[in-house]
């Protein structure tokens, strides 16, 4: 099964949004600093919204890398280029700062490293979202398109 596309009926859609439970009962620190409780702001409404995401990687001065599996579909993506102010949590840390898509070449060397460090979460998310196992070189295409690959957003909290 794949999920090139985002989530259309009421059940799935309840199943991807399964761990902002585990964040808003309190034990996000069960999913360790694997995953990060995403807060943006909805373009059109106004209103705080809520995902959960893969940490795909860190910066070496603490910010966070997160991946846009849809690419400039996902909803969270479009809410973040329009108000990259953010409130997220990884684990039991929470932060406040913002959300920042990076250049096309840094995102696909990112999702390539990510793809190095997790191959087989690489190759399974790749199979979900219909890419199939793309390599190296694949990664580094699929990162750099924002359309239609795998862009990666850099969170990064205020100092």
């Amino acid at each position: 099964m794949t999920f090139s596309a985002p989530p259309r009926t009421p059940l799935a859609r309840a199943l991807y949004r399964a761990p902002i439970l585990v964040y808003r009962a309190g034990l996000g620190g069960l999913l360790g600093g694997r995953f990060v409780l995403l807060t943006h702001i909805g373009r059109t409404s106004g209103r705080a919204r809520h995902v959960v995401l893969e940490v795909a990687g860190h910066t070496g001065d603490g910010a966070y890398l997160v991946a846009s599996g849809y690419g400039a579909r996902s909803q969270w993506f479009r809410n973040v280029v329009r108000r990259p102010r953010v409130r997220f949590q990884v684990g039991r840390r929470r932060f406040e700062g913002t959300a920042t898509p990076l250049d096309p070449a840094e995102s696909g060397r990112r999702l390539a490293e990510y793809a190095r460090r997790r191959p087989r979460s690489a190759r399974s998310l790749m199979r979900a979202l219909g890419h199939g196992d793309p390599g190296h070189d694949g990664y580094l295409r699929l990162g750099a398109d924002r359309e239609r690959g795998i862009p990666i957003v850099e969170l990064r909290p205020d100092r």
